[in-house]
């Protein structure tokens, strides 16, 4: 199995990732069973998925307390775990990020705050220091929280051994710059998939010539992509996926076309869609680590088959061209 290392952390992984978002429930996400999201962590370990990110906010803490429920029952020193501050809802300090289920959350990337995640994070999750440590959101305002004073406080951390690498998510490269300048990035955690390649164009060469890793998120469209949503779906009020452009129906029914062109590939590599789409991810660039969202034994089942499949060069290209006139016809 390929090795890629996480920046330049010395923490070393196959480029696959659990993310548990979904395992936060609410409204967000519906319902949760934790047993079930416990199950999911452990089996995604036997099968060589380590690397486990979460967040803070995820679930206002259930998500980081579901993982911990997960490491009681295995050997810490298995498992890469990410989580990310930065956002918060405990006090009016920094900007409004969202109001969600009767909470008002804010971007607060101040040392102050980030500290007071990092403890509670450690506490709920049960662990003494966490490997990758992600500011979650950017300010809103450029520069309200200086770059350098976030990064000032992470370092420190670092020195302490509660973090061991340091990450940003969702960042645009003005803000990738100050934060290399002041002390460097492992990682940073970006949406991209086969029909959203935003972060390819300006942030992906960036991190292959600084090396830094570039986590993925949202590679099957938050499910989109495992060809199972009728044309005329429409997400429900307060779902995660209101609201965004490839869920709109027209797109829907654009990205079904597409993917039923891809029966022929599905058959030759003995895979889903799915599969495919995280595999043609993961070979898009050898910087990138794919994070794909599950909570049930047949979704990390399904996606640790992608890491196997010997997708070719031809076929990867393909897919890409087949996105490219999809992305085209995205209205």
């Amino acid at each position: 199995m390929e090795m890629r290392e996480i920046g330049k952390s010395g923490i070393s992984t196959n480029g696959f990732a659990l993310g548990c978002w979904a395992m936060g429930g609410g409204e967000w996400w519906g319902s949760n069973d934790d047993e079930m999201s416990v199950k999911t962590i452990l089996r995604g370990l036997e099968l060589g998925i380590n690397w486990i990110d979460t967040a803070r906010v995820y679930g206002f803490g259930h998500s980081e307390e579901v993982i911990g429920q997960a490491l009681k029952q295995t050997d810490r020193s298995r498992v890469i775990l990410s989580t990310k501050c930065g956002l918060q809802w405990y006090d009016d300090g920094g900007e409004v990020h969202v109001t969600k289920e009767g909470h008002t959350i804010r971007r607060d990337l101040s040392p102050r705050a980030i500290r007071r995640d990092l403890e509670l994070s450690l506490k709920t999750l049960g662990t003494d220091h966490i490997d990758i440590y992600y500011t979650h959101w950017q300010c809103k305002t450029y520069g309200k929280v200086p770059v350098a004073e976030t990064m000032g406080e992470l370092l420190k951390m670092k020195k302490e051994g509660k973090i061991r690498a340091i990450g940003a998510s969702n960042v645009d490269m003005a803000v990738l710059k100050d934060y290399e300048a002041a002390g460097g990035l492992d990682a940073i955690q970006e949406k991209f998939s086969i029909l959203d390649r935003k972060a390819g164009t300006e942030l992906l060469p960036f991190c292959e010539e600084r090396g830094i890793t570039l986590q993925t998120y949202s590679p099957i469209e938050q499910g989109l992509l495992a060809g199972k949503v009728s044309d005329d779906y429409i997400p429900k009020k307060g779902d995660v996926r209101e609201g965004k452009v490839w869920w709109k129906p027209e797109n829907i029914r654009t990205a079904n076309e597409m993917m039923a062109g891809w029966k022929d590939l599905t058959d030759k590599y003995e895979c889903t869609f799915a599969n495919l789409c995280i595999k043609w991810n993961s070979m898009a660039s050898p910087n990138i680590s794919v994070l794909c969202g599950a909570r049930k034994l047949s979704q990390i089942e399904d996606t640790a088959k992608s890491m196997d499949i010997p997708l070719s060069q031809e076929d990867f290209l393909r897919m890409r061209r087949d996105a490219d006139e999809a992305i085209r016809k995205q209205v």
